[in-house]
């Protein structure tokens, strides 16, 4: 039996098409996926996440276990409500996940995990956690989460919170969240533009849902949120990044805290290595020159020889032109001209930095 958010009849009803994500019933889209994506570029939107998976991990022990499971240092999170955006290694340096730490009070973190690596995930901490004395586990299923994001977000908010509310909601700093009437507000997202993301109770969410979409927010399936976060130059695990490739060669070298020194974090030994003999993969952006579709698992070919593959590859709706991430060569630099293998044909491409668009603007010199 398929796993339903408390929100599925909303979407039903909203005539969502629904399809399976991980286990779970989503809404893919309500319409036009096109029309989706514009209206979180250029006013609000709301997506239901409530498949992502809350952990809280409490106890005296808590943060120590934190700082040797993730590559990222939890111990600089000092302020309740600061969170952290982290991946968690095997032994080799090859990410297991990516994921959201919020530090709640010393004894007390909230892990945000992805859906579709929750078996995975949990079964890696649990073993972990067997034996630490002072730690305990906990997931939350009884929790929803919404994300609201674009430039009309917060004004929207604003509609539906009284005016205190609304002003603690607004000077959230990015990665900082707060609590309200039961409802946990993070100034977080994953589309490039400006939003929070709300951790409910899962009976609440159908209520929040409603006023969101009466005060103009329009819902957003899981088709834009794919397309909004490769313009954002957001990694998604499983296509970005997986256990057979590291932070380093993914674009997330900045992730991993190196300092303290003495930290040991699990993959760091394998992490040192490939730094010091020098990381032979790189994840750049690809600009397609030629008509065609980018798609992920493409070939890729550059100057010198130089070969790789697409990782994530869509139309931009926002700059009309296909974009994708590509893991390449080190010596590969935006800039480059390469070529993309797309039914047999090989297509031109130009290599550039990422993300591709950020607060509904390009960030593409073209």
């Amino acid at each position: 039996m398929p796993n339903r958010t408390p929100l599925y009849d909303e979407h039903v009803a909203a005539g969502a098409k629904i399809v399976d994500f991980s286990g779970w019933e989503m809404p893919l889209q309500y319409g036009s996926q096109l029309e989706e994506h514009h209206a979180v570029r250029k006013a609000a939107g709301v997506f239901d996440v409530s498949h992502m998976t809350v952990l809280d991990v409490t106890g005296t022990a808590a943060r120590g276990w934190l700082q040797r499971m993730v590559a990222n240092d939890v111990a600089r999170l000092t302020i309740p409500g600061k969170a952290l955006y982290t991946c968690m290694l095997n032994e080799n340096g090859g990410v297991i996940d990516d994921l959201i730490i919020y530090y709640m009070q010393d004894d007390w973190y909230r892990v945000v995990l992805n859906a579709g690596t929750h078996d995975k995930d949990m079964g890696w901490l649990s073993r972990h956690a067997a034996g630490v004395d002072g730690l305990e586990l906990k997931e939350r299923p009884e929790l929803a989460m919404l994300a609201i994001q674009g430039p009309e977000a917060l004004a929207a908010l604003a509609r539906i919170f009284t005016a205190s509310e609304a002003d603690s909601i607004n000077v959230l700093s990015p990665f900082q969240a707060c609590e309200i009437n039961n409802m946990f507000i993070g100034r977080t997202g994953y589309t490039g533009e400006d939003g929070v993301e709300i951790i409910l109770p899962g009976d609440q969410a159908t209520g929040l849902w409603r006023k969101l979409l009466d005060a103009g927010v329009r819902p957003i399936g899981l088709g834009a949120r794919d397309t909004l976060r490769l313009e954002a130059g957001m990694a998604l695990y499983g296509s970005d990044m997986d256990e057979t490739t590291t932070p380093l060669e993914s674009g997330l070298g900045w992730t991993v805290a190196w300092q303290p020194g003495e930290r040991e974090f699990i993959g760091r030994k394998a992490l040192e290595l490939q730094k010091q003999q020098g990381v032979a993969r790189r994840m750049i952006g690809l600009l397609l020159e030629d008509r065609g579709v980018l798609r992920s698992h493409m070939n890729v070919r550059c100057a010198d020889g130089a070969t790789g593959e697409t990782c994530s590859g869509s139309f931009s709706p926002t700059l009309g032109r296909s974009i994708a991430l590509a893991r390449v060569p080190a010596k590969v630099t935006a800039g480059d001209e390469c070529e993309v293998e797309i039914r047999g044909r090989w297509l031109k491409a130009k290599a550039v930095k990422y993300p591709f668009v950020r607060h509904g603007k390009s960030c593409i010199d073209s």
